[in-house]
């Protein structure tokens, strides 16, 4: 067991799940606000030996100079690599720190948006119709930018809706070509299709000047990653023509509040992923994270 495990900011589990917490530690410390720099993070921190943490707050290796009793970190939120982490995996591990997170837990929520916002965008509802008359996702060019997970689903959906699919990713899939998704270079993919969904881990940006200049206008952009899959100069050059439009859940995903009043912009500010029963996904895979902890110890 821990001697200490501190939650530094709310780690969105479910109640049960919190009692469950207790059965990890003699000593369980709960935040429920966001720690406002390095400081605040290692003082709360302390002496505790496991720490939760939220996708809304960092550790650093500032902090985690200030802590050396620490022995597990737990991401409540995805971790896909640490360079794309907000936690200093690196120095972590070069401390004997074990960091895990989890993924896959809210994506169904994402794929929903995705076909919601489509659908109202395609048939004017409460606005007009993208081309002037409503219309179906049947037909539909659409592209992916990175056919992971999330990536997949929203394929798979709007593909069940009579879209025709092409994605770019590091590699090609043998399961997509089954299902008929045609692999494409992504300026060839950008030049070719009208939807296109930008499906990236944090912190990757593949779309610059030469890719919007393929892209063109008349076209749709999705963002469902944790920050902007552009460079911000040729995305607002592009977003300003008046045919193109951009979705994009939450500010982060965006780029910055600057841009939320542009006519070209849909945000809804709020993250879609995080649903009930993304929580109860989130609460369950955070559990198995400290029981294999302690079970390979």
């Amino acid at each position: 067991m821990f001697k200490k495990l501190v939650a530094i900011e709310p780690v969105g589990l479910i109640p049960s799940a919190e009692k469950e917490l207790k059965k990890f530690t003699h000593e369980l410390i709960m935040y429920d606000d966001i720690p406002k720099d390095d400081d605040e993070v290692a003082a709360r921190i302390g002496d505790a030996d496991g720490v939760l943490l939220s996708y809304t707050s960092r550790i650093t290796r500032s902090a985690l100079e200030k802590c050396p009793q620490v022995k597990y970190i737990g991401m409540c939120c995805s971790l896909y690599s640490p360079e794309s982490a907000n936690v200093d995996i690196h120095f972590a591990n070069s401390r004997g720190i074990t960091v895990t997170g989890i993924r896959d837990y809210g994506d169904e929520g994402v794929v929903e948006y995705v076909v919601s916002e489509l659908v109202r965008c395609f048939h004017g509802f409460e606005q007009e119709a993208w081309d002037g008359i409503p219309r179906e996702i049947t037909g539909l060019k659409a592209g992916i930018i990175g056919l992971g997970k999330s990536g997949g689903m929203i394929a798979d959906a709007l593909h069940f809706f009579g879209a025709d699919i092409a994605y770019f990713s590091r590699s090609e899939k043998p399961d997509a070509a089954k299902k008929g998704y045609q692999f494409m270079p992504l300026r060839e993919l950008l030049k070719t299709c009208e939807v296109v969904c930008c499906c990236l881990n944090k912190n990757t940006v593949l779309l610059y000047e030469e890719e919007f200049a393929c892209f063109g206008n008349k076209k749709i952009l999705f963002n469902t990653g944790l920050s902007p899959a552009w460079e911000e100069k040729p995305f607002i050059n592009w977003l300003n023509d008046s045919d193109n439009l951009v979705y994009c859940d939450t500010v982060g995903a965006l780029g910055g509040e600057h841009l939320l009043n542009h006519p070209g912009v849909r945000c809804m500010q709020v993250s879609t992923g995080r649903t009930q029963q993304a929580f109860v996904r989130l609460s369950e895979k955070v559990l198995a994270n400290l029981t294999a902890y302690f079970e390979n110890k």
